[in-house]
């Protein structure tokens, strides 16, 4: 497996467009279309806040079918909380691009990410469709503005692409997604399109889409708070021409290694672009009782903000990654517990440990860093990625209306 240049368009048989159509107060681009050229298998994974937009519960319906031809995001407005005329507008958006390709409402996912509450204005909508249709490509400048036609908050866009092959046959998978704030493991602001050439069953789809998430996006946390809005959907239209991929055979399990390696990718660049975030954090727990422990720790490291405005500060208080882990409900002997920062230990046996302060500042001045927590309490692992806080995260939700 290798990673290769390219957008959501580099599988085979798959088109992209972004285009500007004034949702957005900047004149930004808004609307991202991603079209396959034949029928693709489909699958899509949900936010479990219960409170959820009207583009996402459409697309949970759709997805139901196991069949797609296109996503349709729009940015700058969230179409949620607006009653049954968010469920029109959502409805209305499927269609205009199930017009252009003549096919069922049922086949077409929708997206939409931004403002709560705020009425969608239709008539910008269509006709951003009609533009994206006219602009369809398969480019890699077409999946570029794909991919900033779905920002909010982000500063960067988000993609990746790798090649492997199947039965003597290359085979890509590609993904692209947005996401910076309110992210939280079990999807929260984020969106993710996975489009592959590969041909494989709905149902198989599912099953590694959903194992892959578990360990990619719902392995990030920035602020603790989760979305309304928030999918992440793969399309995979067989382009490729190899043989079917069956569940629980070699193939599968190196078309999930495929959709993790896109997930990591595309999870640790949501991380690292966390909002007013100067740092990516790989937050690492070992010798937990069992899994479940494992993430209890991890998250509660990961969701800390005195963690994490330590981190800004480029500060190595290790007592506040014990105490998180202390209140985390995970079962463990604190005089077990060893702490490093990178490679060096700041706590032996759950104690003060002296070692060197200007290397552990050194340390932290780093934009990638490794904190990792050894609990000596049974066999299990987990990891999730995270960011610092800065002073831009409260600028930056102080006026996220303005």
């Amino acid at each position: 497996m290798k990673l290769v240049d390219g957008g959501i368009t580099a599988p085979q048989g798959f088109q992209a467009a972004g285009v500007a159509c004034g949702l957005k107060k900047d004149g930004a681009p808004d609307l991202a279309l991603i079209v396959s050229d034949r029928p693709a298998a489909a699958a899509g994974v949900f936010t479990k806040n219960i409170v959820q937009g009207h583009s996402l519960q459409l697309s949970r319906r759709n997805i139901r079918g196991g069949r797609a031809r296109a996503v349709v995001i729009n940015s700058g407005n969230a179409n949620a909380c607006l009653g049954p005329a968010g469920d029109r507008d959502a409805l209305a958006m499927a269609k205009a691009v199930a017009d252009h390709l003549q096919c069922p409402e049922s086949e077409i996912l929708t997206g939409s990410t931004g403002v709560i509450g705020k009425k969608m204005n239709m008539p910008a909508i269509k006709a951003g469709i009609d533009a994206a249709f006219a602009g369809l490509d398969d480019s890699i400048e077409a999946a570029c503005r794909a991919e900033q036609a779905i920002m909010t908050t982000d500063l960067i866009p988000k993609s990746c692409v790798v090649e492997f092959e199947l039965d003597d046959t290359a085979v890509r998978v590609a993904g692209m997604a947005k996401g910076s704030g309110m992210i939280h493991p079990d999807m929260a602001t984020m969106i993710g399109v996975i489009t592959t050439d590969c041909a494989v069953d709905a149902t198989t789809l599912h099953q590694l889409l959903r194992s892959a998430v578990s360990k990619t996006f719902n392995r990030v946390s920035v602020d603790g708070d989760t979305s309304v809005c928030d999918m992440v959907v793969i399309l995979a239209n067989g382009a490729a021409g190899n043989r079917p991929v069956r569940p629980d055979t070699p193939e599968a399990v190196r078309l999930l290694a495929a959709i993790e390696k896109i997930s990591t990718e595309l999870s640790r660049l949501i991380a690292r672009d966390g909002e007013g975030a100067t740092k990516l954090v790989e937050i690492r727990v070992d010798g937990a009782m069992d899994s479940e422990d494992a993430y209890r720790a991890v998250l509660a490291v990961a969701r800390s903000p005195l963690v994490k405005t330590a981190l800004f500060g480029e500060d190595a208080n290790w007592g506040r990654i014990l105490t998180a882990v202390g209140y985390s409900g995970a079962s463990f002997d604190p005089a077990r517990c060893d702490i490093y920062l990178g490679r060096l230990k700041v706590c032996e046996n759950g104690c003060a440990l002296a070692f060197d302060e200007a290397e552990a500042k050194r340390i932290l001045q780093e934009k990638d860093i490794l904190i990792r927590i050894v609990l000596g309490a049974g066999p299990a692992s987990d990891r999730m990625w995270t960011c610092d806080f800065s002073y831009d995260y409260v600028r930056i939700n102080g006026s996220y209306r303005s």
